[in-house]
């Protein structure tokens, strides 16, 4: 095995293993917990990490050609290195009046900085915002209390039986799901999906987009921006035309 390959190996390793401390951390762990789960004072409160801090799985993996990258699910089945796109659409003319590109494969984390990349796009933020599953948490709710755009957003997935939520733990999810239960909440939620999934069809299959040019993070957030522009001109020019 070559030196360069040797190199590229170690340096993999050593981005999976920092990523696995990061992720712990944030889970509240430390390096010297003893695998110990703790609570807020401190003090093990039974049970042990199945994993020393800082250990990646042994199915982790790192992509050599582009390490920003992180493996996702694929839709139709199995997993390629890949990145989360995010648009927000208008719901008059289909634009893409927000796009913005990460390498979680979560969308949760997006809701807030989408609506925030709208209203710094637009000048204003949205009077509604429709959205998935994929976005429903507690936190996400409690920061956007205040905003003065309307939430929709959905709590189960879409033709499935809605889990029971406790509104003790989670009022706020639990006041979502009543809201969906309504009219004028069945209604607004069934406008998702013509506003939300065409600009994502037609940068497929009219732009023929399916696969990023370059790599690293950074670039590929500006490919995906100068798509969505060039996405929202031709269909500007068809609405000039038409």
């Amino acid at each position: 095995m070559n030196h360069a390959r040797i190199k590229a190996i170690v340096e993999a390793r050593e981005r999976l293993e920092q990523r696995q401390r990061d992720a712990d951390i944030e889970r509240g762990r430390s390096p010297d917990d003893d695998c110990k789960p703790r609570d807020g004072d401190g003090h093990p409160k039974g049970g042990r990490y199945k994993r020393e801090f800082g250990v990646p799985e042994a199915k982790a993996q790192d992509n050599f050609t582009d390490p920003d990258s992180r493996i996702m699910k694929r839709a139709g089945g199995g997993f390629d290195a890949s990145y989360n796109a995010q648009t927000a659409v208008d719901d008059t003319a289909h634009i893409i009046v927000a796009a913005e590109l990460g390498n979680n494969a979560a969308d949760v984390g997006q809701l807030v900085a989408m609506l925030d990349a709208v209203k710094a796009n637009t000048g204003q933020a949205p009077a509604q915002a429709l959205a998935d599953a994929g976005y429903r948490s507690e936190k996400n709710f409690e920061d956007l209390a205040g905003s003065p755009t309307e939430l929709v957003v959905a709590v189960g997935r879409e033709g499935k039986r809605c889990v029971d939520i406790d509104s003790k733990t989670h009022p706020l999810t639990a006041a979502m799901a009543a809201k969906l239960l309504t009219a004028d909440g069945k209604a607004a939620y069934r406008r998702r999906k013509w506003i939300a999934e065409p600009p994502n069809g037609w940068i497929k299959s009219v732009l023929g987009f399916r696969q990023f040019s370059l790599r690293g993070l950074h670039r590929v957030q500006a490919e995906f921006k100068l798509v969505c522009l060039a996405l929202n001109l031709r269909r500007m020019g068809a609405m000039k035309i038409a």
